[in-house]
Protein backbone atom coordinates (compact mmCIF):
# COMPACT_ATOMS: atom_id res chain seq x y z
CA UNK A 1 0.00 0.00 0.00
CA UNK A 2 1.27 3.65 -0.54
CA UNK A 3 1.76 6.13 2.37
CA UNK A 4 -0.32 8.30 3.48
CA UNK A 5 -0.23 12.20 1.27
CA UNK A 6 -0.63 14.18 4.39
CA UNK A 7 3.03 13.49 6.21
CA UNK A 8 2.27 16.94 8.53
CA UNK A 9 -0.92 15.68 9.72
CA UNK A 10 -0.62 14.15 13.29
CA UNK A 11 -2.96 11.08 12.47
CA UNK A 12 -1.85 9.15 15.34
CA UNK A 13 -2.08 11.56 17.93
CA UNK A 14 -5.45 12.73 16.63
CA UNK A 15 -6.98 9.20 16.95
CA UNK A 16 -5.86 8.68 20.49
CA UNK A 17 -6.93 12.14 21.58
CA UNK A 18 -10.44 11.41 19.79
CA UNK A 19 -10.47 7.64 21.47
CA UNK A 20 -9.37 8.95 25.15
CA UNK A 21 -12.65 11.36 24.70
CA UNK A 22 -15.07 8.70 23.34
CA UNK A 23 -13.58 6.12 26.04
CA UNK A 24 -14.24 8.96 28.84
CA UNK A 25 -18.17 9.42 27.55
CA UNK A 26 -18.54 5.28 27.33
CA UNK A 27 -17.24 4.79 30.56
CA UNK A 28 -19.62 7.41 31.95
CA UNK A 29 -22.61 6.00 30.13
CA UNK A 30 -22.84 2.60 31.61
CA UNK A 31 -22.49 3.16 35.73
CA UNK A 32 -21.66 -0.40 37.59
CA UNK A 33 -25.25 -0.06 38.96
CA UNK A 34 -28.04 -3.42 39.27
CA UNK A 35 -28.45 -5.59 37.77
CA UNK A 36 -24.80 -5.56 38.36
CA UNK A 37 -23.99 -8.64 36.49
CA UNK A 38 -25.82 -7.04 33.11
CA UNK A 39 -24.07 -4.24 33.66
CA UNK A 40 -20.79 -5.32 34.12
CA UNK A 41 -21.07 -7.49 30.83
CA UNK A 42 -22.24 -4.53 28.48
CA UNK A 43 -18.79 -2.67 30.03
CA UNK A 44 -16.76 -5.47 29.89
CA UNK A 45 -17.10 -5.33 26.08
CA UNK A 46 -17.74 -1.80 25.26
CA UNK A 47 -14.72 -1.01 27.53
CA UNK A 48 -12.26 -3.77 26.12
CA UNK A 49 -10.12 -1.37 24.06
CA UNK A 50 -10.42 -1.14 20.44
CA UNK A 51 -9.22 1.59 17.64
CA UNK A 52 -12.94 3.33 18.12
CA UNK A 53 -12.01 3.57 13.81
CA UNK A 54 -16.36 3.73 13.78
CA UNK A 55 -16.33 6.78 16.63
CA UNK A 56 -13.47 9.23 14.87
CA UNK A 57 -15.12 8.08 11.49
CA UNK A 58 -18.46 9.59 12.59
CA UNK A 59 -16.66 12.45 14.01
CA UNK A 60 -14.38 13.45 11.74
CA UNK A 61 -17.36 13.19 8.89
CA UNK A 62 -18.92 15.77 10.86
CA UNK A 63 -15.90 18.07 11.28
CA UNK A 64 -15.31 17.65 7.08
CA UNK A 65 -18.07 19.70 6.72
CA UNK A 66 -17.35 21.97 9.37
CA UNK A 67 -19.23 20.88 11.71
CA UNK A 68 -18.03 20.70 15.89
CA UNK A 69 -16.73 17.74 17.33
CA UNK A 70 -19.44 18.59 20.10
CA UNK A 71 -22.19 17.88 17.82
CA UNK A 72 -21.13 14.11 16.68
CA UNK A 73 -20.11 12.79 20.00
CA UNK A 74 -23.12 11.35 21.11
CA UNK A 75 -23.85 9.59 17.93
CA UNK A 76 -20.59 8.60 17.73
CA UNK A 77 -20.66 6.53 21.22
CA UNK A 78 -23.83 5.35 20.13
CA UNK A 79 -22.15 3.65 17.06
CA UNK A 80 -19.44 2.08 19.23
CA UNK A 81 -22.51 0.81 21.58
CA UNK A 82 -23.77 -0.50 18.94
CA UNK A 83 -20.88 -1.90 17.01
CA UNK A 84 -19.88 -3.83 20.48
CA UNK A 85 -23.42 -5.08 20.65
CA UNK A 86 -22.80 -6.75 17.16
CA UNK A 87 -19.41 -8.45 18.48
CA UNK A 88 -21.08 -9.62 21.18
CA UNK A 89 -23.44 -11.34 19.37
CA UNK A 90 -21.37 -12.36 16.38
CA UNK A 91 -18.94 -14.42 19.03
CA UNK A 92 -21.61 -16.45 20.99
CA UNK A 93 -21.95 -20.80 19.76
CA UNK A 94 -24.51 -19.88 18.03
CA UNK A 95 -22.90 -17.30 15.29
CA UNK A 96 -19.10 -17.36 14.68
CA UNK A 97 -18.54 -19.13 17.50
CA UNK A 98 -15.48 -17.69 18.78
CA UNK A 99 -13.59 -17.43 22.16
CA UNK A 100 -11.52 -14.49 21.75
CA UNK A 101 -12.41 -10.92 21.26
CA UNK A 102 -9.67 -7.47 21.66
CA UNK A 103 -7.15 -9.95 23.03
CA UNK A 104 -9.36 -11.22 25.67
CA UNK A 105 -12.24 -14.10 25.99
CA UNK A 106 -15.61 -13.30 24.69
CA UNK A 107 -18.64 -12.06 26.46
CA UNK A 108 -20.18 -15.29 26.40
CA UNK A 109 -16.86 -17.21 27.63
CA UNK A 110 -16.72 -14.88 31.02
CA UNK A 111 -20.64 -14.46 31.88
CA UNK A 112 -22.41 -17.33 30.21
CA UNK A 113 -24.79 -17.24 26.48
CA UNK A 114 -27.83 -15.53 28.00
CA UNK A 115 -26.11 -13.00 29.74
CA UNK A 116 -23.99 -12.27 26.71
CA UNK A 117 -27.22 -11.94 24.41
CA UNK A 118 -29.20 -9.52 26.70
CA UNK A 119 -25.79 -7.17 27.20
CA UNK A 120 -26.05 -6.89 23.52
CA UNK A 121 -29.78 -6.41 23.31
CA UNK A 122 -29.22 -3.88 26.54
CA UNK A 123 -26.10 -1.93 24.18
CA UNK A 124 -28.06 -1.66 20.86
CA UNK A 125 -31.27 0.05 22.75
CA UNK A 126 -29.00 1.96 25.20
CA UNK A 127 -27.67 3.28 21.74
CA UNK A 128 -30.53 4.98 20.66
CA UNK A 129 -31.77 6.51 24.10
CA UNK A 130 -27.81 7.80 24.39
CA UNK A 131 -28.39 9.50 20.98
CA UNK A 132 -32.27 10.79 21.65
CA UNK A 133 -31.03 12.43 25.43
CA UNK A 134 -27.51 13.35 24.89
CA UNK A 135 -27.61 15.24 21.74
CA UNK A 136 -27.96 19.27 21.95
CA UNK A 137 -28.11 21.90 19.37
CA UNK A 138 -29.38 19.87 16.18
CA UNK A 139 -32.88 20.10 14.96
CA UNK A 140 -35.46 17.31 14.95
CA UNK A 141 -35.37 17.04 11.36
CA UNK A 142 -31.83 16.41 11.55
CA UNK A 143 -32.21 13.56 14.24
CA UNK A 144 -35.04 11.92 12.76
CA UNK A 145 -32.29 11.41 9.58
CA UNK A 146 -29.90 9.98 11.92
CA UNK A 147 -31.77 7.42 13.59
CA UNK A 148 -33.44 6.41 10.01
CA UNK A 149 -29.88 5.82 8.58
CA UNK A 150 -28.56 4.12 11.84
CA UNK A 151 -31.43 1.99 12.57
CA UNK A 152 -31.42 0.90 8.67
CA UNK A 153 -27.65 -0.09 8.65
CA UNK A 154 -28.08 -2.44 11.09
CA UNK A 155 -31.34 -3.90 10.17
CA UNK A 156 -32.45 -6.53 7.48
CA UNK A 157 -31.37 -4.50 5.09
CA UNK A 158 -27.81 -3.89 6.79
CA UNK A 159 -25.53 -5.97 9.43
CA UNK A 160 -28.41 -8.15 9.76
CA UNK A 161 -28.66 -9.48 6.56
CA UNK A 162 -25.17 -9.51 6.13
CA UNK A 163 -25.03 -12.02 8.45
CA UNK A 164 -27.72 -13.94 7.69
CA UNK A 165 -26.01 -14.47 4.39
CA UNK A 166 -22.29 -14.89 5.63
CA UNK A 167 -24.26 -17.78 8.18
CA UNK A 168 -25.72 -19.34 5.20
CA UNK A 169 -22.42 -19.37 2.60
CA UNK A 170 -20.88 -21.48 5.21
CA UNK A 171 -19.20 -24.63 3.18
CA UNK A 172 -21.14 -23.42 -0.05
CA UNK A 173 -19.28 -22.03 -3.45
CA UNK A 174 -19.79 -18.13 -3.23
CA UNK A 175 -19.52 -16.04 -6.00
CA UNK A 176 -17.59 -12.60 -5.92
CA UNK A 177 -20.88 -10.97 -6.03
CA UNK A 178 -22.43 -13.15 -3.91
CA UNK A 179 -19.14 -12.45 -1.18
CA UNK A 180 -19.54 -8.28 -1.98
CA UNK A 181 -23.32 -8.04 -0.77
CA UNK A 182 -22.04 -10.22 1.81
CA UNK A 183 -19.80 -7.63 3.58
CA UNK A 184 -21.12 -4.58 1.90
CA UNK A 185 -23.94 -5.50 4.23
CA UNK A 186 -22.76 -6.94 7.95
CA UNK A 187 -19.45 -4.56 7.38
CA UNK A 188 -19.97 -1.78 5.34
CA UNK A 189 -23.43 -0.61 6.16
CA UNK A 190 -22.81 0.66 9.61
CA UNK A 191 -19.60 2.22 8.35
CA UNK A 192 -22.03 4.25 5.67
CA UNK A 193 -23.90 5.10 8.59
CA UNK A 194 -20.55 6.64 11.00
CA UNK A 195 -19.94 8.96 7.94
CA UNK A 196 -23.14 10.09 6.81
CA UNK A 197 -24.78 10.36 10.20
CA UNK A 198 -21.47 12.66 10.95
CA UNK A 199 -22.03 14.64 7.82
CA UNK A 200 -25.97 15.42 8.30
CA UNK A 201 -25.21 16.49 11.84
CA UNK A 202 -22.16 18.64 11.01
CA UNK A 203 -24.75 20.46 8.58
CA UNK A 204 -23.65 18.88 5.03
CA UNK A 205 -26.00 18.92 1.28
CA UNK A 206 -27.25 15.79 0.23
CA UNK A 207 -24.08 15.87 -2.49
CA UNK A 208 -21.80 15.60 0.42
CA UNK A 209 -23.67 12.88 2.28
CA UNK A 210 -23.25 10.93 -1.56
CA UNK A 211 -19.66 11.41 -1.56
CA UNK A 212 -18.62 10.18 2.18
CA UNK A 213 -21.43 7.51 1.18
CA UNK A 214 -18.75 6.22 -1.39
CA UNK A 215 -16.05 6.96 0.55
CA UNK A 216 -17.26 4.22 3.12
CA UNK A 217 -18.73 2.06 1.17
CA UNK A 218 -15.36 1.27 -0.26
CA UNK A 219 -13.42 1.53 3.34
CA UNK A 220 -16.05 -0.80 4.58
CA UNK A 221 -14.95 -3.64 1.73
CA UNK A 222 -11.62 -2.60 1.93
CA UNK A 223 -11.54 -3.35 6.09
CA UNK A 224 -12.72 -6.63 5.18
CA UNK A 225 -10.45 -8.09 2.29
CA UNK A 226 -7.68 -6.91 4.55
CA UNK A 227 -9.14 -8.77 7.47
CA UNK A 228 -9.67 -11.76 5.20
CA UNK A 229 -5.95 -11.22 4.42
CA UNK A 230 -4.89 -11.18 8.08
CA UNK A 231 -7.02 -14.26 8.84
CA UNK A 232 -4.79 -16.27 6.69
CA UNK A 233 -1.08 -14.40 7.23
CA UNK A 234 -1.34 -13.82 10.89
CA UNK A 235 -1.19 -15.30 14.53
CA UNK A 236 -4.24 -14.88 17.23
CA UNK A 237 -1.60 -13.21 18.79
CA UNK A 238 -0.69 -10.79 16.45
CA UNK A 239 -4.82 -10.31 15.60
CA UNK A 240 -6.29 -10.64 19.68
CA UNK A 241 -8.69 -13.05 18.17
CA UNK A 242 -8.70 -16.17 16.71
CA UNK A 243 -6.64 -16.69 13.55
CA UNK A 244 -7.51 -18.70 10.31
CA UNK A 245 -10.89 -19.55 12.02
CA UNK A 246 -12.48 -18.39 8.33
CA UNK A 247 -10.56 -21.64 6.81
CA UNK A 248 -12.06 -24.08 9.61
CA UNK A 249 -15.25 -22.85 9.10
CA UNK A 250 -15.07 -23.14 5.34
CA UNK A 251 -16.02 -19.82 5.33
CA UNK A 252 -16.35 -17.31 1.76
CA UNK A 253 -13.57 -14.80 1.98
CA UNK A 254 -11.98 -12.82 -0.69
CA UNK A 255 -8.17 -14.98 -0.73
CA UNK A 256 -10.39 -18.21 -1.06
CA UNK A 257 -12.41 -16.68 -3.88
CA UNK A 258 -10.01 -14.27 -5.55
CA UNK A 259 -6.77 -15.88 -4.75
CA UNK A 260 -4.29 -13.46 -2.15
CA UNK A 261 -2.52 -11.78 -5.03
CA UNK A 262 -5.74 -10.52 -6.52
CA UNK A 263 -7.27 -9.98 -2.87
CA UNK A 264 -4.32 -7.41 -2.47
CA UNK A 265 -4.88 -5.73 -5.51
CA UNK A 266 -8.56 -5.49 -4.75
CA UNK A 267 -7.90 -3.54 -1.16
CA UNK A 268 -5.68 -1.54 -3.48
CA UNK A 269 -8.07 -0.63 -5.78
CA UNK A 270 -10.84 0.00 -2.83
CA UNK A 271 -8.35 2.59 -1.01
CA UNK A 272 -7.91 4.61 -4.42
CA UNK A 273 -11.29 4.80 -4.97
CA UNK A 274 -12.47 5.63 -1.34
CA UNK A 275 -9.76 8.65 -1.07
CA UNK A 276 -11.15 9.64 -4.52
CA UNK A 277 -14.45 10.49 -3.08
CA UNK A 278 -12.83 13.29 -0.60
CA UNK A 279 -11.13 15.31 -3.78
CA UNK A 280 -14.07 17.99 -3.36
CA UNK A 281 -13.28 18.58 -0.14
CA UNK A 282 -11.03 21.06 1.81
CA UNK A 283 -7.87 18.90 1.88
CA UNK A 284 -7.32 20.15 5.63
CA UNK A 285 -10.62 18.93 7.27
CA UNK A 286 -10.42 15.71 4.80
CA UNK A 287 -7.12 14.28 5.97
CA UNK A 288 -8.32 12.57 8.92
CA UNK A 289 -10.34 10.81 6.23
CA UNK A 290 -7.31 9.97 4.07
CA UNK A 291 -5.53 8.99 7.12
CA UNK A 292 -8.57 6.49 8.12
CA UNK A 293 -8.49 4.77 4.78
CA UNK A 294 -4.83 4.52 4.59
CA UNK A 295 -4.86 3.16 7.70
CA UNK A 296 -7.53 0.51 6.84
CA UNK A 297 -5.26 -0.72 4.38
CA UNK A 298 -2.36 -1.06 5.85
CA UNK A 299 -3.40 -2.20 9.63
CA UNK A 300 -2.28 -5.66 10.90
CA UNK A 301 -4.67 -6.56 13.30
Amino acid sequence: MQGSPFQGFEFEACMAMKAKKINKMLDEAIPLQHPLKLNEAMRYSLLAGGKRVRPILCIASCELVAGDESLAMPIACAIEMIRTASLIHDDLPCMDNDDLRRGKPTNHKVFGESTAVLAGDALLSLAFEYIACNTNNVSPYHLVRVFAELSSAIGSKGLVAGQIMDIESEGKVVSLKELEYIHVHKTAKLLEACVVCGVIIGGGNDNDIEKVRIYARCIGLLFQVVDDILDVTKSSMELGKTAGKDLVSNKATYPKVMGIDEAKNFAYHLMNQAVQQLACFDTAKAAPLYHLAYYIANRQN
